[in-house]
């Protein structure tokens, strides 16, 4: 099973296999996105990591502040999409 988290203040220019790159270095890494707008395709600056249940809410608490391409990272679980 695996859990989605949320990753926040991330750098414009990130791309998806920096941001699993970086957290598979903290625990097993599923999959990493990051979330782009839709007519111009940029970053809005948040992503989200998919990982093994086992290591969620340490690599939460590990990395939520941590400095990720000079900016703190805002790391938690991610909540459903609110309709």
């Amino acid at each position: 099973m695996a859990t989605t988290l949320y990753v926040g203040n991330l750098p414009w220019n990130t791309t998806a296999e920096e941001l699993g790159e970086f957290f598979s270095a903290y625990g097993q890494v599923e999959s990493s996105r990051i979330i782009t707008d839709r007519e111009t395709g940029r970053s809005r600056g948040f992503g989200f990591i998919e990982v093994e249940d086992a290591d969620a809410a340490r690599m939460a608490e590990e990395l939520n502040g941590k400095d990720f391409g000079g900016r703190p990272l805002t790391v938690n679980e991610a909540r459903p999409k609110q309709m």
